[in-house]
């Protein structure tokens, strides 16, 4: 996975370019938040790890740039920091858009493990992304085809990707002009019976 390492300090990000690449990651660097955005906007990042304190643009302001992008793919942001995690900086950080945090000096199991909800993060959103693009749908039976050129159900092909049930009920159009018909024609088409009259002797 490409990492991009956000660190104004030369042997910080060295020590964090070595770490990633032990844990098997392609690392590419900037030294501030606005050499970070630069590298953005040609380089296909999907997890950036940046310190807090930079100059230019720290990485709170990084973070919140990155945020406001429109029709991008999400970027997982993790704020490597030697503050301390009291309520406010926290509070901060995630106003922020802050996915999570790792504290100075770095622990590599801590990265690891760090890198690996990350991964199982951006898997989802690439799913649920695939989800909002345009997908191939039968016009008369609403069945969607999937990348095996499977013709299967709506509710079976969201099913199998994100997890989810379906419950299903009637929105009130449909209730207007299906269900009320049908239940008139049924009514219609059930002979009246005429009530009978007990006789008492």
């Amino acid at each position: 996975m490409k990492i991009l390492a956000v660190e104004d300090d030369a042997v910080a990000r060295a020590v964090l370019r070595q770490a990633l690449r032990r844990l098997g990651h392609d690392a590419v660097e900037a030294h501030d938040g606005e050499a970070a955005w630069e590298l953005l906007q040609h380089e296909p990042v999907r997890v950036v790890v940046s310190d807090w304190t930079m100059p230019r643009c720290d990485g709170l302001d990084l973070c919140r740039r990155i945020r406001g992008r429109v029709r991008a793919d999400y970027i997982y942001f993790i704020l490597l920091t030697s503050r301390d995690a009291s309520n406010e900086n926290q509070t901060a950080a995630a106003d922020a858009g802050v996915d999570d945090f790792l504290t100075k000096p770095l622990d590599l199991p801590e990265l690891w493990t760090r890198l690996r909800v990350a991964e199982r993060i951006l898997k989802y959103t690439t799913q649920v992304r695939q989800l909002e693009e345009m997908l191939p749908i039968c016009s008369y039976c609403k069945k969607i085809r999937d990348d095996q050129n499977y013709w299967q159900q709506l509710e079976g092909y969201i099913s199998e990707r994100t997890g989810s049930d379906f419950s299903h009920s009637v929105c009130p159009d449909c209730y207007t002009r299906i269900v009320l018909p049908e239940l008139a024609e049924m009514r219609a088409a059930t002979p009246k019976s005429t009530p009978s009259v007990e006789r008492r002797t």
